[in-house]
C-alpha cells in the first residue's frame, strides 16, 4: 500500500509542477496570463508525457509487447464495445446520485470544445493514467493483497487521484472494471483501449451536446426513451463483459 501511495503522490506532484511551470512559460511567450484552451491542452500533454516517461523509465510500470503477441484482438474489440455500451448507464447512475461539485468544469469545457483537446483527453490522458494507476499502482497492490482487494483499493485511489468530486463516482466505477481487466491479462493494453473509447465518447458527446448539465431525458425526450436506451445499452454491455470474461487471459 505504501508504494501505491508513493506512486500516487509522484503522479500528483508531476501534475502540480507542470500545472505551475507550463502556464508560467505560456505567459512569458504570449504575454497573457489568461488561461486558454491551448495552455490547458499543452499542460495536460506535457504532464502526461512526463508521467509516462518517468514511470516507464524507472520501471515502476511496464508496457510489454508479450501480451499483444498473443493476438488477442477480440479483447481489445470487446473492451471498446463495453466502454461505449456503458456511456448511457454511467450517465444514468450519475443522475441518480446527489450532485457533486465540479472543480474543473470551466477547464474541461475549454479543452473539450477545442479540436486539439482530443489529443489531451482522448489520447494522452488514457495512456498516462493506465501506465500509472494500473501499470504501477495496481501492479504493486496485487503483490500485497488478494486480487479483488487490490482492485478495489486501486479503483479508490484512481477515483481520489482525479481530485474532482464530480468525476470520482464514474472513476471509481470504471476503475473497478479496468482493474479487473488488468488482473486478468497482466497488461495495460485492454484498459487503454477501454479508456480511449470512454474518453473519446465523452469528447464526441460534449461536442454534440455542449451543455455539461444536459440530462438523459433532455436528450431522449421522454422517460420511456431513457429506459429503452438503458435497456439497449445493457444488451451491449453484458455480452461485451461476458466476451471479455471468456477471452481475457495472460500471455
Amino acid at each position: 500500500m505504501k508504494k501505491a501511495i508513493i506512486y500516487l503522490i509522484i503522479f500528483l506532484g508531476i501534475q502540480a509542477a507542470v500545472g505551475l511551470i507550463v502556464p508560467g512559460i505560456w505567459k512569458l511567450v504570449t504575454g497573457s496570463a489568461d488561461i486558454t484552451a491551448a495552455s490547458m491542452i499543452t499542460t495536460t500533454v506535457v504532464f502526461s508525457i512526463l508521467a509516462i516517461v518517468l514511470f516507464l523509465t524507472a520501471r515502476w510500470a511496464e508496457v510489454s509487447p508479450t501480451w499483444i503477441r498473443t493476438r488477442s484482438w477480440s479483447v481489445l474489440f470487446w473492451s471498446v464495445i463495453a466502454a461505449l455500451g456503458l456511456v448511457v448507464p454511467s450517465a444514468w447512475i450519475m443522475e441518480q446520485m446527489p450532485e457533486l461539485p465540479n472543480l474543473v468544469e470551466q477547464e474541461f469545457d475549454m479543452v473539450l470544445s477545442n479540436r486539439w483537446g482530443y489529443i489531451a483527453i482522448g489520447l494522452m490522458a488514457p495512456f498516462a493514467e493506465e501506465v500509472v494507476f494500473r501499470g504501477a499502482i495496481l501492479k504493486s497492490l496485487l503483490t500485497k493483497y488478494r486480487p479483488w482487494i487490490a482492485i478495489v483499493l486501486s479503483a479508490v485511489i484512481f477515483s481520489v487521484g482525479h481530485l474532482n468530486p464530480a468525476q470520482m463516482p464514474h472513476a471509481l466505477l470504471i476503475g473497478l472494471l479496468l482493474g479487473w481487466m488488468y488482473w486478468r491479462t497482466g497488461s495495460i493494453l485492454p484498459g487503454m483501449a477501454y479508456h480511449w473509447a470512454n474518453n473519446s465518447a465523452a469528447y464526441v458527446i460534449y461536442n454534440i451536446y455542449p451543455n455539461p448539465d444536459i440530462t438523459l431525458i433532455e436528450i431522449f425526450k421522454t422517460s420511456t426513451n431513457v429506459y429503452m436506451a438503458l435497456g439497449f445499452s445493457l444488451l451491449i454491455v453484458l455480452p461485451a463483459l461476458y466476451q471479455l470474461h471468456c477471452w481475457m487471459r495472460r500471455a
